[in-house]
């Protein structure tokens, strides 16, 4: 393989009489077959070999991650200096990546105290309560944080005490939960109690004791910029820079769609039916697909991004990420993207991720006069109680109340 990427007899000689070569070969041809870019693939020769001259301290390569950050990143006894941090987390992820295509990346497990009871619960609340994955997964996510912190108190689930949910509430306090992520919490904690109580390894009486701030309706305001802003937003893109061609197919999705991060991470290429010009989104909070009009601004974006920047892959979702190994985009990949995006505008937004971009959908849908049903089954929301909020951004009707002339008060 290092004849492939190098023309000089005296490279290819001190790549070949470097330890593990037929295993750092082996990987390159596969990187090079899944479709990374030759220059990619010079510059992962490169860190290998850097990588396993700072491995030849270990007696072989069944490391963990610690180890080799280690032996990789960290100064070590030949008095060498640390590369650039840049640098470090580059040959930190590469050598991560191809170990664990060897197979010897000794990889530990998150230890989750009372894993067992928190993965009965899951499957209890998909199987027999019927509850949507996102929300599977919200729950999951409050439970486990809860159970991290009361585990090393080393007591069982029996002795749970309203005590120690409150005092775990607290310490969310000091890290400035507002009172709906406080409600969140609280929620998750009393259905993951109360199916424990159903099964006897949780206090009875728990779950009643267990009591949400107060939450006033509709309190908040919608949190997205005004619709001149997301305008502005895509005015700035570059329409022949690679990463502003992918951003600008996510931001229509989110911006006139109203798509949730979710519904868009999970988008697949069979969702996108060009036949009949319509777009199937997989809705977090419903059991079925919804469709849609692909609006031609929107298809053209995407089809760009098909054809000029995604990258061929095995996977079958519509955005990946850009640079080897081509995976899915994550929700948090889409969150970094929408975020630099609008922090880069300055917007006083109270949120700068996805989410905003749908609450500034809704406020155009409402501005153009649209019903709160019509304006929530765009949204995919499951009632109206979620839409209401929206009705408060009627600007137009609260000037005409503010301009009416109530005369002389005496």
């Amino acid at each position: 393989m290092f004849d492939q990427l190098y023309k000089s007899s005296q490279t290819i000689a001190r790549h070949q009489a470097a330890p593990y070569a037929q295993e750092r070969s082996r990987y390159l041809e596969y990187c090079r077959q899944r479709g990374d870019a030759l220059s990619t693939v010079i510059t992962k020769a490169s860190d290998l070999l850097w990588i396993v001259r700072r491995l030849s301290v270990c007696a072989d390569l069944h490391l963990t991650v610690e180890q080799v950050r280690a032996a990789v990143v960290e100064r070590g006894d030949d008095g060498a200096c640390r590369p650039h941090p840049d640098t470090r987390k580059r040959l930190l992820d590469t050598a991560r990546s191809w170990l664990r295509y060897l197979g010897s990346l000794r990889e530990q497990a998150e230890q989750i105290p009372f894993q067992s009871r928190l993965d009965e619960y899951c499957r209890w609340a998909e199987h027999e309560r019927g509850l949507s994955e996102a929300t599977i997964y919200s729950f999951r996510q409050r439970i486990k944080q809860f159970l991290q912190w009361y585990g090393p108190r080393e007591r069982p689930l029996s002795d749970v005490q309203i005590t120690d949910c409150e005092a775990y509430l607290a310490v969310g306090g000091a890290h400035r939960w507002c009172r709906v992520s406080v409600r969140n919490v609280v929620d998750a904690l009393r259905a993951f109690f109360l199916y424990g109580a159903a099964q006897g390894w949780s206090p009875p009486r728990l779950p009643q004791a267990l009591h949400r701030p107060r939450i006033y309706a509709q309190e908040s305001l919608p949190a997205g910029p005004p619709w001149g802003d997301v305008q502005r937003l895509f005015a700035q893109l570059d329409p022949n820079r690679p990463q502003d061609i992918r951003a600008r197919a996510i931001l229509m999705l989110f911006a006139v769609y109203g798509l949730r991060a979710s519904e868009v991470a999970k988008l697949r290429l069979e969702d996108l039916d060009w036949a009949h010009d319509q777009l199937r989104v997989p809705r977090a909070k419903r059991r079925e697909p919804q469709i849609y009009p692909l609006v031609p601004s929107v298809g053209n974006a995407i089809v760009r991004y098909l054809q000029a920047v995604r990258h061929p892959s095995a996977h079958r979702e519509v955005f990946l990420t850009r640079i080897s190994p081509y995976r899915p985009l994550s929700t948090g990949g889409l969150f970094n993207i929408v975020s630099a995006k609008l922090q880069s505008l300055q917007l006083p937004c109270a949120h700068h991720g996805p989410h905003a971009l749908r609450h500034a959908c809704a406020c155009r849908l409402v501005a153009e006069g649209l019903s709160l049903k019509e304006v929530g089954d765009h949204l995919g929301h499951r009632s109206t109680s979620a839409t209401r909020v929206y009705a408060k951004v009627d600007l137009v009707g609260l000037r005409e109340v503010a301009a009416f002339d109530l005369g002389e008060l005496s």
